[in-house]
């Protein structure tokens, strides 16, 4: 085991580590005093002539390392011998690495001082700058000069390895020489010309010094609390190597003396319930457990595991136990052999216990080669608690007081400490009342019993008194509704532990809250119902748990606490309520609500529920329904929305009675999965397929019928007769029957040769369950002639059942890009959380509550459906997020009176944001962006990305708004041109790209006549048509024709106008009136003066 770093002698504390433990390697202790730059000797001459008759020392001319540094030996042999020089050298990344070895014998000249020169040369990557021939200079911490004697006849022979000859030294010496900075070094000159385009390149940036990245070595691994559950998920972290070569020499130096701190902070509800629970794990690349691994006993102690660089592990168990329902912080410094774990109570730290555990083995640490696991994993389950922030310096051990790890979330984690204290009371009053009500009722049917004796008893001893429960009248008056429940309750079930007791009280009290929520003004009753959800949540019934949080989190008819919504969702979690991991997964993974942005964390709480969607869709218990994409404003697909006693089931009914297999097998999908708003019914499911696969020949329904058997679900199994029909339907063609003979001959025969052979033709045939199935074989290093474990193919295969949308293979896919421990899948944790939630979406708890919500707004119970799509719509799911936006928008004043968000703005906003978000969204948002909505001012930026999306989407409304916008004097961005693949270069101008944007539109409308998309085309030609007419040559002739015959027409008129309004002047003969002009007004001057003539002159004789 090699020892601390730094711990050399107090002269030596400037020296680098690595030469330090090179002094040691050298079996010498230095003396302290200051020696000159030139020498550096073992013992004054003085005392090496006492001492010895042969001794050896140099002198270097120069201190610094040269290309050739000229050394002088001096030394004396008593005996035949044989000199030796070395030059050892350490790197950031290698340590004692000789560079230069010289050796000679002297036989004759014995006994007599001689001295010898020698021109040590030293590598140039070593001695210069890096120019164009020398790359990669390295950079050198240490450089030690030592020489040696060794005798002939006593084992330093001339053909001796030269670290057994050194173990043979008779005189030896060493110096260090002062290694020089890369970038204080000169430049070698090489004696070659560079072609002047490479010279010119290089000299470009030769003389640029690069910096080293600012870095640290502390790492949060978490900051925001979460919610462990006891089961076997939890948080995935993966560290990358450090960008500082300095930082990342010194890790790979310490991969056999691990320093390093863990500090984390817990809250553990129980101890384990199995052997060991997970806190803190690495797990190699090799998927084995390696350094450190902190796991929790059932005794409450710590675990603690760590890898040998032997290859064995080795583990200790402290020796005192961890508190229970209370906030601590747990440090765990190792420090080579050495590890101290210290455990500090509360937000003061108050020490509560300490313990050093010491080694004489060396640990093999590499926390860069594979990752980190909080809490559970597949291979153990996590602790059943919390856990708060928590802190890894990776290449220091830190005394608890030097380390830097607050709570920052220190509200909500004495919220959570508080929760279980009041809790606590609760409990404890269901636990009396469960133990005494059985013996109350006993004594009082014994009250009731007509007896003689019992009479006498009565009358003259004393009276028998039933039991009184120990309450007093404040702790009824805290809790009305819990005493109250308890007293309407009707006698529990027997063989009940206290815990199921008390998990029972509490689904009574919550089914009593929901009926209140059902009602016609259910949304009025929320503020009546919080104290009986606070109560049954208490009770560990965690559907109420979620509730509370979403009322909290929305301001549901209660006012908005966000505080109170995360400690609900977080106790949610922590008791495996799927709809609170949801939730919790969701907000970390949008980073909504004041929740952290956490794709590993959202991970953690995706991938429990997606873990557990194939097991409840197998199981035939529970409140559970299909989850179906079914939206508010699609009116067809409302219209097949139907019941057991509705027209398109009683429809079904018919058709299948009178043997039609597309019937049999719809009704029997319907009844099985409980889809379509059918209520789920296994059983007359069961009945159909077995009607179908007797009586019919269609494949599908002898195929799923023989499944059925198979497996015994909901009838008794009957291997015989479901391989029969298995078979049967194989040979129809059915592809998901010839992976079913696969499945059987895998599972009851064992024979994997037979069972491959049926998975590859499946797998031809596009089954995805065949796919998944094959990676199976690979994966358990069972395929047929394949030796050995192929992860490769095994993934490969995944991915492609995943694609086909098989769900176990979508979680294979998940695991491997949260891990990252495979090469096809490099690690991307959003992709992780992507695929995890895909998966835990399909969960059928969640769609109950979604049909729930559908039922009530097709009855038209607006209460109702705004209150579970709420609940849905908190969980993350695309659908029932923009229905929830609908009803809202249908019915405003019950959003504005009972929610205290604003519904439209937030649920749009959510569900454009999801990965399947459907073109109405963004065009709603792009709206809301344009218009403005209440605190939202108008952005024209975001309306164009909204309206852009929905284009990109095919929507032709897309493209119509993007070219409104460009009428309005709207400029839309070149990256939202090429975003839509608009060629700038080809629509430079706003008209070109607005008759591009009119063109698509038209083609995407989904009108056979004409849309406002070709209307607005045509009229955008009319309007380029014109404009082309009135810039031309013909027609500025033609307008200034019409312009003077306007003018001409308007002078004409204006004449006839003032010709009408004023008396007529009589014309004067004239012998010729072609010679005799016409006499206006205007020209008869001398007229003006003259008598006015009157108006019926009389004829001339």
């Amino acid at each position: 085991m090699a020892p601390p770093r730094g711990a050399g002698p107090p002269g030596f504390g400037d020296l680098p580590a690595c030469a330090l433990l090179l002094l040691g390697y050298l079996n010498f202790v230095p003396s302290l005093g200051r020696q000159t730059s030139l020498t550096t000797s073992v013992l004054p001459r003085a005392e090496q002539s006492a001492a010895y008759k042969d001794f050896i020392y140099f002198t270097v001319s120069e201190g610094n390392v040269r290309n050739i540094s000229e050394v002088s030996v001096e030394y004396l042999c008593s005996q035949p011998c044989v000199v030796n020089l070395e030059a050892v050298v350490s790197s950031e990344f290698r340590s004692s690495i000789p560079v230069y070895k010289k050796r000679w014998k002297n036989e004759k000249h014995l006994h007599t001082s001689r001295t010898q020169i020698v021109h040590v040369k030293f590598p140039s990557i070593m001695v210069y700058r890096d120019d164009y021939f020398l790359r990669h200079p390295i950079s050198v911490s240490a450089v030690v000069l030592r020489a040696w004697i060794t005798h002939r006849y006593s084992g330093g022979a001339w053909n001796v390895k030269w670290e057994e000859n050194f173990l043979h030294a008779v005189a030896k010496n060493y110096t260090l020489l002062k290694a020089v900075p890369p970038f204080q070094r000169p430049f070698k000159d090489h004696q070659v010309c560079l072609e002047w385009n490479m010279d010119y390149i290089w000299n470009l940036w030769a003389n640029k010094i690069p910096q080293c990245p600012l870095e640290n070595d502390v790492v949060a691994l978490l900051d925001f609390p979460y919610a462990s559950s006891g089961e076997n998920t939890g948080i995935v972290k993966k560290l990358p190597r450090f960008q500082n070569r300095e930082l990342e020499g010194t890790r790979r130096q310490r991969m056999d003396y691990p320093v390093f701190t863990i500090s984390l902070w817990l809250y553990l509800l129980h101890y384990c319930k199995t052997s060991l629970c997970g806190i803190l794990y690495f797990v190699d690349s090799s998927e084995m457990y390696g350094t450190p691994s902190v796991f929790l006993t059932e005794e409450g102690h710590l675990h603690i595991q760590m890898h040998l660089v032997k290859g064995d592990d080795l583990a200790v168990k402290t020796k005192f136990a961890i508190p229970l329902k209370e906030w601590f912080r747990l440090d765990i410094s190792f420090n080579g052999g050495q590890i101290v774990v210290t455990t500090s109570i509360g937000q003061d730290l108050e020490s509560d216990h300490n313990q050093t555990i010491s080694f004489h083995e060396d640990f093999y640490y590499n926390d860069t080669a594979g990752y980190f696991m909080i809490g559970g994993s597949r291979y153990v389950a996590g602790i059943e608690g919390f856990f708060g922030p928590l802190r890894y310096y990776r290449l220091r051990s830190l005394h608890p007081t030097q380390i830097f790890n607050p709570f920052l979330e220190k509200q909500l984690a004495e919220q959570i400490k508080l929760y279980y204290e009041q809790c606590a009371e609760v409990r404890e009053i269901i636990s009396v009342y469960t133990s005494a009500v059985p013996f109350q009722k006993e004594e009082q049917e014994t009250c009731h019993l007509q007896n003689a004796y019992l009479d006498l008893q009565q009358r003259y001893g004393r009276p028998l008194t039933c039991r009184v429960f120990p309450w007093e009248k404040e702790l009824k008056d805290k809790h009305p509704g819990l005493f109250q429940a308890l007293l309407e309750s009707e006698t529990l079930s027997v063989s009940r532990s206290r815990n199921e007791s008390v998990l029972e009280i509490g689904g009574r009290i919550f089914e009593k809250a929901v009926k209140r929520l059902s009602g016609v003004d259910g949304l009025h009753q929320i503020s009546s119902v919080v104290p009986l959800l606070m109560d049954s949540s208490c009770c560990g019934y965690h559907k109420a748990s979620y509730y509370l949080a979403v009322f909290y989190e929305t301001g549901l008819n209660v006012p908005r606490d966000q505080l109170q919504g995360m400690l609900y969702s977080l106790v949610g979690g922590q008791g495996r309520e799927r709809l609170s991991s949801m939730n919790l997964g969701y907000k970390h993974y949008q980073g909504v609500d004041k929740y952290p942005l956490d794709w590993e964390l959202s991970y953690a709480y995706y991938s429990n529920i997606a873990t557990k969607t194939p097991l409840d869709q197998h199981t035939l218990q529970g409140e559970q329904a299909y989850v179906e994409t079914i939206r508010l404003k699609d009116e067809e697909i409302l219209k097949v929305q139907t019941k057991e006693d509705g027209d398109v089931f009683m429809w079904l009914k018919h058709e299948a009675t009178r043997g039609n297999a597309a019937a049999q097998q719809r009704l029997a999908q319907m009844l099985f999965w409980g889809q379509q708003g059918v209520a789920k019914n296994p059983e007359a499911a069961i009945e159909w397929y077995a009607k179908g696969a007797l009586e019919t020949e269609d494949p599908a329904l002898i195929y799923d019928y023989a499944i059925v058997l198979f497996k015994g679900q909901g009838v008794k199994k009957n291997r015989r007769l479901a391989l029969e029909l298995m078979k049967k339907a194989a040979s129809k063609g059915l592809h998901q029957a010839v992976n079913g003979l696969g499945w059987y001959y895998h599972k009851f025969k064992k024979n994997y040769t037979q069972a491959a052979k049926y998975w590859l033709r499946a797998e031809e045939m596009g089954n995805p369950d065949a796919s998944y199935n094959l990676g199976v074989l690979y994966l358990d290093g069972i395929f047929p002639g394949v030796p050995g474990r192929n992860l490769t193919l095994a993934g490969e295969y995944f991915q492609k059942a995943a694609q086909g949308g098989h769900i176990e293979g979508t979680l294979w896919c998940s695991l491997y890009y949260i891990t990252g421990n495979l090469e096809t899948f490099p690690r991307d944790p959003e992709k992780a959380v992507v695929w995890a939630k895909h998966v835990a979406e399909k969960n059928g708890y969640l769609g109950h509550v979604i049909r729930k919500g559908l039922n009530a707004y097709l009855e038209g119970s607006w209460h109702e459906a705004l209150l579970y799509y709420v609940l849905a719509a908190e969980t993350g799911i695309e659908v029932s997020q923009t229905n929830l936006a609908h009803i809202c928008e249908e019915r405003p004043d019950l959003a504005e009176r009972y929610l205290g968000v604003n519904c439209v703005w937030r649920y749009y906003n959510f569900s454009v944001f999801q990965i399947d978000a459907p073109s109405f969204a963004y065009l709603k948002m792009g709206d809301l962006y344009y218009y403005g909505h209440q605190n939202q001012s108008r952005d024209l930026e975001l309306s164009v990305q909204m309206y852009a999306q929905a284009a990109l989407d095919g929507d032709s409304q897309g493209f119509f708004n993007l070219a409104l916008l460009i009428e309005e004097g709207a400029i839309i961005p070149h990256h939202i041109l090429d975003f839509l693949e608009i060629d700038s270069a080809l629509h430079p101008t706003n008209i070109s790209i607005l008759r591009e944007l009119y063109e698509r539109c038209w083609s995407h409308s989904n009108e056979e006549s004409f849309s406002p998309c070709s209307l607005a085309w045509l009229y955008l030609h009319l309007r380029l048509i014109w404009g082309a007419i009135l810039h031309s040559a013909l027609s500025y002739f033609l307008g200034t024709f019409l312009l003077s015959v306007l003018i001409a027409g308007t002078v004409q008129y204006f004449q006839s106008v003032s010709a009408s309004g004023s008396p007529p002047v009589p014309a004067r003969v004239s012998p010729d009136p072609s010679t005799s002009p016409v006499l206006t007004p205007a020209a008869d001057a001398s007229a003006q003066d003259q008598p006015a003539v009157i108006s019926n002159p009389e004829p001339r004789g």
